[in-house]
């Protein structure tokens, strides 16, 4: 039995399938791709093996959006406008800009000549 314990290849691991297709993941893999439970994975086939792949539901460039904060803004927002209220409305895009350079203390003009706007 220790002859065919040194002949297997210590770098792969096996684990079982069980009822309706279970498998666990090694701790150690999930560890190194930074599994968590409840992430999503995209199962293929390719060339006759099982390829599990982590899958982001929410692109990574847009999973800001997603966080507690600013979901709690999106929230503050969302009962604001319930009770009626409504933001400032500009003209135009120019004024909409100078408002919100003015508000950061900014130069808007001093911003579109850097920007070559």
């Amino acid at each position: 039995m220790a002859d065919l314990k040194r002949r297997r290849r210590p770098h792969l691991v096996s684990t079982p399938v069980r009822k309706k297709g279970v498998v666990t993941i090694p701790l150690e893999i999930r560890e190194q791709l930074d599994l968590q439970e409840g992430d999503q994975l995209v199962v293929a086939v390719e060339h006759g093996r099982i390829v599990l792949t982590p899958a982001s539901v929410i692109p990574d460039d847009q999973a800001w959006f997603w966080s507690p904060a600013w979901q709690a803004r999106e929230a503050d927002v969302d009962e604001a406008l319930a009770d009626g209220e409504r933001g400032e409305v500009f003209q135009d895009g120019d004024e909409f800009l100078r408002s919100l350079a003015n508000e950061a203390g900014l130069d808007l003009e001093e911003i579109k000549r850097r920007a070559d706007v």
